[in-house]
């Protein structure tokens, strides 16, 4: 499924229009594979699909979503889940927001995977991270009390700024401890000569 990705936010009438076209293109596409009252294992931000892949063959009766704003990741990831022959696997170009507000009346999030996300290093671009308090709010409005969120970074700065936001969340708690459900080494985590995690709860 393809989708063309978000942009800056505007008040520009015919950007503005142009994005409501969009969702409403994203969720008549996400009605057509996202059963209503569905509980969706989502990943955010992909990448070739390898690690939800074998999460969705380890887990054949949990429903897998994951979503990439990049058009190459998401084509790549579709030919791993047909060659595996995943029918509880999907993957869809979307951006993360978006994606969140066309899903389907009734769909709720059973569990959410962020894996080395941009971090976005430079200060000036801060602004372009996902994992703000603002998107936390969005994803708690999908989730179910007890759903778990799931963090991997190789980039400290950005693991403590999306750790201090969670430590005040009103919609989520952090379970320090709590053990990573399913391990499978990503090419991002390959490359990184260490990682840090972190696993919340939806209050």
């Amino acid at each position: 499924m393809e989708l063309p990705p978000a942009t800056i936010p505007s008040t520009d009438p015919v950007h503005v229009a142009r994005m409501a076209e969009r969702r409403a293109e994203l969720a008549a596409a996400l009605a057509a594979v996202v059963p209503a009252g569905v509980r969706l294992v989502l990943e955010i931000g992909c990448g070739h699909g390898h690690f939800l892949t074998a999460y969705a063959k380890a887990h054949p009766a949990e429903n897998c979503v994951g979503i990439d704003l990049i058009r190459e990741r998401i084509e790549r990831a579709e030919r791993k889940r047909e060659r595996a022959g995943l029918a509880n696997l999907r993957f869809v170009r979307a951006e993360a927001r978006m994606f969140l507000d066309a899903l389907p009346p009734g769909a709720a999030l059973a569990a959410v995977f962020v894996l080395f996300p941009d971090p976005w290093p430079k200060r000036r671009h801060h602004k372009h991270r996902l994992l703000d308090e603002e998107f936390f709010h969005a994803l708690a409005a999908r989730a179910g009390e007890g759903t778990p969120f799931f963090f991997r970074t190789d980039h400290g700065p950005y693991f403590q700024a999306a750790e201090a936001v969670l430590r005040v969340s009103a919609d989520w708690r952090l379970v320090p401890g709590e053990p990573w459900p399913f391990e499978h080494t990503t090419v991002f985590q390959q490359r990184a000569s260490r990682h840090f995690s972190l696993v919340a709860r939806r209050h």
